[in-house]
């Protein structure tokens, strides 16, 4: 039987921006729904954004999921205030694509490296894309289904490249959600493989349902410092947003990995680091969602952490890289 989690509090650490939400559809100058779960990075001297866009109808998000999503772009000088593109970045439509969605984003060598979700005809998959300009996207690797939530390490560890990544074994997992972060290398970011287990839902007292990665890992000198997002389900939540039953609730962890082997988990905390308190996380298209999406760690020790609220907008949170630590180590 699974054991229900309970109220749930974001940890003190953790301020969120008085802007919240930073962005909204109203802001976009093209037509949108639901404008969250961004990808965020500093590039070139300013801070990038890309978001996921729903544009159609809310009724129709699961009838008619193709044509309505795509990628929009968006710039910022402080991080806080952006200016939304006059077109969407990026739609990969094909016979057998459906959509891209859930950008993640990863400077590396001069170059954006962008993974993302990909619902198929035939099953979910992870995809990673190069880009220089934000106009022409080059697809790397394609996963096999069923598997997503990718982020890439922004270097090689050991000579190779290093993601984390949440298969959804149904199967192998007793018939159920019971999803759960892995960890995989590659030579060229093509060919992956050496896929091992990071973490367990049975490891997060804050998850009894899934969990996964959520924004690209940030190093410091005591590890890679990382954000992952955590679903607990309990039948005895209403209905909660649109559909006509959403039981599930997600809230974001941290947990700090061995920086020459990030398979190791070093310490995480045993407490949410956001939980869904405000009204923008808690009522929207699915309500009582936080997903982080992209973290900055700045010159002076604040961490940016990007994350969209209840699958409608994007928001922002902060906290000191010390704290975050400190939450980690204590939690081991």
């Amino acid at each position: 039987m699974t054991q229900m989690i309970g109220e749930l509090r974001s940890s003190s650490v953790i301020k969120r921006h008085p802007a919240n939400p930073i962005l909204t559809a109203s802001q976009v100058p093209y037509p949108t729904a639901l404008t969250f779960n961004a990808g965020v990075t500093k590039y070139q001297g300013q801070y990038v954004m890309v978001f996921r866009n729903d544009h159609g109808s809310v009724e129709n998000q699961t009838l008619e999921p193709s044509h309505t999503t795509d990628l929009g772009l968006a710039y910022s000088k402080d991080g806080i205030h952006w200016k939304v593109q006059d077109k969407p970045c990026w739609k990969l439509l094909t016979d057998e694509i459906v959509r891209v969605y859930d950008p993640r984003l990863t400077v590396m060598d001069g170059r954006i490296y962008m993974c993302f979700a990909v619902d198929t005809r035939h099953g979910v998959r992870g995809g990673i894309a190069v880009t220089d300009d934000f106009e022409k996207f080059d697809v790397l690797s394609m996963s096999a289904p069923d598997n997503r939530n990718m982020v890439l390490f922004p270097e090689k560890i050991g000579g190779k490249y290093v993601r984390l990544e949440r298969p959804f074994p149904v199967y192998g997992r007793g018939g159920v959600d019971r999803f759960d972060m892995w960890i995989s290398n590659s030579p060229d970011l093509k060919y992956w493989g050496e896929t091992e287990l990071v973490m367990g839902v049975e490891h997060v007292p804050f998850a009894n349902d899934k969990i996964g990665p959520a924004a690209p890992p940030i190093k410091t000198e005591k590890g890679w410092l990382t954000t992952f997002h955590a679903v607990d389900i309990d039948p005895n939540r209403g209905k909660n947003g649109w559909e006509a039953t959403w039981k599930k609730r997600y809230t974001a962890g941290i947990a700090l990995l061995d920086l020459e082997n990030p398979q190791k988990v070093i310490g995480m905390s045993r407490e949410p680091l956001i939980a869904p308190e405000t009204v923008y996380e808690r009522e929207g298209f699915r309500n009582d969602v936080i997903f982080p999406g992209g973290m900055i760690l700045e010159d002076d020790g604040e961490v940016k952490i990007y994350y969209g609220g209840a699958d409608t907008v994007e928001c922002l949170a902060t906290a000191h890289v010390d704290d975050l630590l400190k939450l980690c180590l204590e939690g081991k």
